[in-house]
């Protein structure tokens, strides 16, 4: 390191949260929305130029690198994002091909985005991601219990057994309150499913 200061900052080492589990997760809290009428829009849809939304959250079930700098540079997106209601963490990738390493430092940055909002006064619900069994170690771990979380359902068709093997451990783990569904869910997924249309969160808000 160049410096102590920047070796000792925090944002740098991003330890400014309490965590749980083996890996020290920072813990996102529960935080509570309207079930009613949950309507998403895709973050690769908004701009600083968008009016305040006092109805929709913002989703991340895009391709990571549309939202990777989110992590790096965090700071500069919060005005865009606190024109929303709520919104989800980052779904950063969690793919059987990942070494466990990098699934890991997925899951990560995935709570310590979700820590940080909440502490910038957004409101948060966290989204939940696995792989293979192996990853249940470290996937549900710093998320809230008997709340809301969400779960993207991009590709899930593919790899239907092992996307069920994970949502009903997610189910014994999490027991979450509600459940919102980005995609078409299969109809063994119990739970209380929130079901949003891909199509309608690609409407851009101006």
């Amino acid at each position: 390191m160049r410096s102590k200061i920047f070796r000792n900052s925090l944002s740098f080492l991003k330890n400014n949260f309490d965590c749980e589990g083996k890996w020290g997760f920072p813990i996102i809290k529960p935080q509570e929305i309207s079930t009613r009428s949950i309507q998403l829009i895709s973050y690769s849809d908004i701009s600083s130029h968008d009016t305040y939304n006092l109805e929709k959250g913002v989703h991340f079930f895009i391709d990571d690198y549309r939202f990777e700098s989110l992590y790096t540079n965090p700071e500069r997106a919060l005005p865009k994002l606190k024109k929303y209601a709520f919104t989800l963490t980052p779904d950063f990738s969690l793919y059987a091909e990942m070494p466990l390493w990098h699934q890991i430092e997925n899951i990560g940055k995935n709570r310590w985005l979700g820590a940080y909002w909440q502490e910038k006064g957004l409101k948060v619900i966290p989204t939940v991601s696995w792989s293979l069994s192996q990853s249940f170690e470290f996937c549900f771990d710093g998320l809230p219990y008997n709340s809301i979380i969400a779960v993207g359902m991009i590709g899930c068709k593919r790899s239907y057994l092992n996307f069920m093997h994970g949502y009903d451990a997610m189910l014994d783990k999490l027991e979450p309150k509600n459940i919102i569904v980005f995609g078409k869910p299969f109809k063994e997924m119990e739970g209380n499913l929130i079901s949003i249309d891909y199509l309608n969160s690609r409407e851009v808000i101006r």
